[in-house]
């Protein structure tokens, strides 16, 4: 079955709207496959950081890039919950606030685009696919017959991140963490390859004050109209 003849839902946008969470729900509530193309880049920043490769070197991340010794194993309705690298669970270290800045610098290197592309093809499969990142309707899935791009105020996401570290145990400034957003959001949107931006058949979604049920509300809208 070709990308054209099955149902693919691209969700895109920059860090802290939502995207992740909206996925996830929606994968289940279709039955769809799920791909969290974030997590791939982490993933791949995590491994080039266990080789300890510089990460201007981009033959040797070409390497490890094709050769990436990835898998994500869930549970019933698809719901993603754990990513193996080399055999080994890195679900929570995946997300911690370091990989994700290693995974932003190391995504916009265009070797580590091409290498990754396909393995995030591969993930679209029958009934259908969700999939979850910054250039899925742009990029990665340009012919996809339903696609969101949500977007949120920075102040909102910043203090969704405080959140999200006090709820781990950890402590977080919020000045800080607004200024790491910021320049996040410069750093993908202004990248040469795929930058960061919404396809022009997305639909928007203001996350800002829309609590998860109205988004996932919308989205689920999209597909069956």
């Amino acid at each position: 079955m070709s990308q054209n003849t099955m149902s693919v839902l691209t969700i895109d946008g920059p860090s802290g709207v939502g995207k992740g969470t909206v996925a996830r729900i929606v994968a289940k509530k279709q039955n769809w496959h799920l791909l969290d193309s974030g997590a791939i880049y982490r993933a791949f920043a995590l491994a080039v950081d266990a080789r300890e490769v510089d990460i201007t070197d981009e033959k040797a991340l070409g390497k490890i890039a094709q050769t990436l010794d990835l898998e994500f194993k869930t549970q019933l309705g698809n719901e993603l919950v754990s990513v193996y690298l080399d055999g080994k669970d890195v679900s929570t270290i995946l997300r911690t606030e370091k990989t994700g800045e290693v995974a932003s610098k190391i995504a916009s290197i265009g070797v580590v685009r091409a290498a990754l592309l396909k393995r995030q093809k591969d993930f679209a499969k029958p009934p259908g696919l969700v999939a979850d990142g910054r250039d899925m309707g742009t990029i990665v899935f340009p012919d996809a017959p339903f696609k969101v791009y949500l977007i949120a105020s920075a102040d909102e996401r910043a203090n969704r991140r405080l959140k999200q570290l006090q709820a781990q145990g950890s402590k977080g400034i919020i000045l800080q963490i607004l200024a790491k957003v910021k320049a996040r959001d410069e750093c993908d949107s202004s990248r040469k390859h795929s930058p960061l931006k919404p396809a022009k058949d997305a639909l928007i979604i203001d996350t800002t004050e829309l609590s998860i049920d109205e988004v996932v509300t919308q989205v689920v809208a999209l597909i069956e109209a």
